[in-house]
């Protein structure tokens, strides 16, 4: 095996035999050699030693970026810290035009280079989930305006950086959208070392933002114990000593705010997806790709009812009790709050024993499947499998820090009993989801079968007939004779009559693809529902007081505000991986 399909099979690359690629590879080996890897005999050698050190390179300024930032996100939290929220806000709009002007760079300069992207990555950036982020981003769009109005009101007392930020973030917003859509699917051949960097420096800074966003958000709906304070409030990062003396100068201020903290899921996932796209396009550079087997998916509801049906009517009543929870909550009465409380957790039963019901019968429908695995690496399913199992980490924390709480203080009243079979459903309804997802993602796809009528035919026959619609043609004046090809191919079974016979039909599916199906639409949508309620507020870990006084709040606070961000995001993603389990099916 030679250096470069060492390299090759190293990197989970697929090489091309096509004469612009040899090309270009050899003039990348001479722009990359330098050094040592100019003395190397084998330009598959000088490629490998330069691909390491561009991955080595971005990946020292991924952690370096993200260490920062994480550090100063943390710091403004603490009023005690003499790092505010401008202080983070600045270092934020820097890295922020830092990452726009790559892409910018990018887009006008590196992509429209010659040989520059020779491949497309198919399975990266799919046009669903580029409409997500489209989505996403316009509801963003939508908070940043929100915000600028909101901090205008309050520009006579406060910084100015406030209203820079959102509108910075605006700009980033917009040309990263229009980056990923065009570029999502790249393979970049060319400046691949200025690729990666740039590519790893979109990654952290949409990982920062998605800190920044979560922090605050979070910060918004934790609630201070009442004997932390003298009234039950919640903490307001706006300046640094708590509530601030700064008034509104308008009297919109109050529904702005309000109205921007309920845009905040939308901005957080979209941090998240754009996070994940560039991941993806970070992995495929320098990638060869071979396209000979790829599939061409389709997203069609015939044939599919049930799954759907259940699904929304599942969804309509998790909604109708999260608005009962919500304005319940609001009024403060300790009955209505136990009653509240004790609405959710049976929805929140309900849904998750149905959705462990429809991936046991998944599991077992693939366990009759013969479609072969699908072979070789690729980025994005991988990266799908690792997001997965990493963002349930965060629900499962949470469901065993309840479960032994309940369980240590005895399981007493039928709140904490609700409590303690919500979560214990829970682990098990994400470990059942996981693989069931992760079986579809790795399945190949069904191939679609279309059965058309076999007809024997009589050449002589097919002969004098194809003569007569000859010459019954306006203006023709051909000469017809016997063809050996003709008869030839007459001989054989026809795939489908040339006159008069009917078109190909396609076939209803088969049981277990309408199964499969099924059973994804439902539980896609029951997913959609479980985000919706932690996304926009539902907070039943501190409304129900038992994990707060079993661990005490510092403690608490800090393991549902960690562990429920990438509850929700795990919710999402497994929103976006069950449609494609679907679209496979």
């Amino acid at each position: 095996m030679t250096a470069k399909a060492e390299m090759a099979a190293e990197e989970g690359y697929i090489s091309s035999p096509s004469t612009p690629c040899s090309i270009h590879v050899g003039v990348q080996v001479g722009s990359m050699g330098r050094g040592s890897d100019v003395l190397s005999t084998s330009g598959g050698t000088v490629r490998v030693r330069g691909h390491n050190r561009s991955w080595l390179l971005s990946s020292i300024i991924t952690v370096n970026v993200l260490i920062l930032g994480c550090a100063l996100v943390s710091g403004s939290v603490s009023n005690n810290v003499k790092i505010n929220a401008i202080n983070l806000q600045i270092f934020l709009i820097l890295l922020v035009i830092l990452t726009t002007a790559w892409m910018l760079y990018y887009t006008i300069y590196t992509s429209r280079e010659d040989h520059a992207v020779l491949y497309k990555d198919s399975h990266a950036g799919p046009v669903w989930l580029r409409g997500g982020l489209v989505l996403f981003g316009i509801c963003s769009l939508i908070m940043d305006v929100f915000k600028i109005a909101n901090y205008v009101g309050y520009l006579h007392c406060d910084s100015a950086v406030k209203i820079v930020f959102p509108v910075v973030q605006s700009v980033f917003i917009l040309v990263q959208t229009y980056f990923l859509w065009l570029h999502a699917k790249d393979c970049v051949q060319l400046q691949r070392n200025i690729t990666r960097c740039g590519l790893m420096l979109t990654l952290s800074t949409n990982l920062i933002l998605w800190m920044a966003a979560v922090t605050d958000e979070s910060i918004h709906q934790t609630v201070v114990p009442p004997e932390d304070s003298n009234s039950t409030r919640s903490y307001d990062i706006r300046a640094p000593g708590g509530y601030s003396s700064c008034k509104c100068s308008h009297s919109a201020c109050a529904i702005l705010e309000k109205a921007y903290y309920y845009l905040y899921p939308f901005n957080i996932e979209y941090s998240l997806f754009a996070s994940a796209m560039a991941y993806v396009m970070w992995k495929n550079v320098g990638r060869l790709v071979d396209e000979h087997n790829h599939h061409s998916l389709h997203f069609r509801l015939k044939d599919v009812l049930v799954g759907p049906v259940v699904g929304l009517v599942m969804l309509v009543a998790g909604l109708g009790t999260f608005v009962i929870y919500e304005v319940d909550m609001e009024k403060g009465d300790p009955g209505k709050r136990d009653t509240a409380l004790m609405i959710h957790y049976v929805m929140n039963t309900v849904a998750v024993t149905l959705m462990s019901v429809s991936t046991v019968a998944g599991c077992a429908i693939y366990r009759l499947d013969q479609r072969d695995h699908v072979s070789g690496k690729n980025p994005t399913r991988s990266l799908d499998v690792g997001l997965l199992i990493g963002a349930s980490i965060g629900q499962f924390t949470i469901c065993y820090f309840t479960i032994v709480a309940v369980v240590a203080t005895g399981a007493k009243g039928h709140l904490n009993v609700l409590n303690l079979a919500v979560s214990l459903l829970t682990v098990i309804q994400l470990c059942l989801q996981n693989i069931f997802i992760i079986e579809g993602l790795h399945r190949k796809p069904f191939h679609e079968d279309v059965h058309q009528a076999s007809v024997f035919t009589n050449p002589y026959v097919l002969q004098a007939q194809a003569q007569r619609d000859i010459h019954n043609l306006p203006g023709t004046f051909m000469e017809t004779k016997s063809s050996p090809a003709l008869t030839v191919h007459s001989m054989h079974v026809a795939p489908s009559a040339p006159c008069g016979s009917p078109l190909p039909q396609r076939h209803r599916l088969t049981w277990k693809r309408r199964a499969l199906k099924e059973i994804c639409a439902f539980l896609l949508l029951c997913n959609i529902l479980l985000w919706i309620m932690p996304a926009f507020g539902a907070r039943p870990q501190f409304d129900n007081t038992i994990g707060e006084e079993f661990y005490k709040f510092t403690m608490w606070a800090a393991v549902v505000n960690i562990g429920l961000p990438f509850g929700i995001f795990y919710r999402m993603h497994s929103v976006a991986s069950l449609f494609e389990v679907f679209l496979t099916s």
